[in-house]
C-alpha cells in the first residue's frame, strides 16, 4: 500500500528510475569529491573549490531523491553495493587525472545525469506525479548548470 494515491505499476517504474538516478548521483558525488581531493596544477584552488561546491549540491539532491522514492511508497538504495549495482555512470579509479580531463569527465557525467533525470521526469509524468516532476525540473537545472560551469572553466584550461 502506497502512502499516496498513485497507480502502483506506474509508481514502481518511477521508483526504479529514481533509484537509478539516485545511484548515478551518488557515483557523481563521489567522483566529484575524488577530483576535489586529487586535483593539482596551476588552477588548483579554483578547481578544488568548484568541485567541492558541486559535490555539496549533488549530495543535497541525493536526500531529496531518496525521500521522494519513500514518499511515493517505495524503498530506495540501502548500501554502496546497491549503488554499484544500479549506477550507469563509470567510476574513475585512475591514480592521476589531468585537471582538464577532470573538467571534461565531470561535464559528461553531469550531462548523463540530465538524461537520467529526463527519463525519471517522463516516468513521473506518466504516473501523474506532479510533485516529483516539479522536483526533477530543479535537479535537472542544477545538473545543467554544473555542466555549463565545467564547460566554461575547461575552455581556459
Amino acid at each position: 500500500m502506497a502512502a499516496l494515491d498513485f497507480d502502483e505499476k506506474a509508481i514502481a517504474v518511477l521508483a526504479e528510475r529514481l533509484n537509478v538516478t539516485l545511484a548515478d548521483s551518488f557515483a557523481l558525488y563521489l567522483k566529484t569529491k575524488n577530483f576535489h581531493w586529487h586535483v593539482s596544477g596551476p588552477y588548483f584552488r579554483d578547481y578544488h573549490l568548484l568541485f567541492d561546491e558541486q559535490a555539496a549540491q549533488i549530495l543535497l539532491s541525493t536526500d531529496a531523491i531518496a525521500e521522494r522514492v519513500r514518499k511515493v511508497g517505495r524503498t530506495t538504495l540501502r548500501s554502496i553495493g546497491d549503488v554499484a549495482r544500479r549506477q550507469s555512470l563509470p567510476d574513475n579509479d585512475a591514480d592521476f587525472v589531468e585537471a582538464r580531463d577532470m573538467l571534461a569527465e565531470l561535464r559528461t557525467d553531469n550531462l548523463h545525469l540530465v538524461l537520467s533525470l529526463r527519463a525519471a521526469k517522463a516516468a513521473a509524468d506518466a504516473a501523474g506525479d506532479n510533485g516529483t516532476s516539479g522536483l526533477i525540473d530543479t535537479w535537472t537545472d542544477e545538473a545543467e548548470q554544473r555542466a555549463w560551469f565545467l564547460f566554461e572553466t575547461g575552455r581556459s584550461a
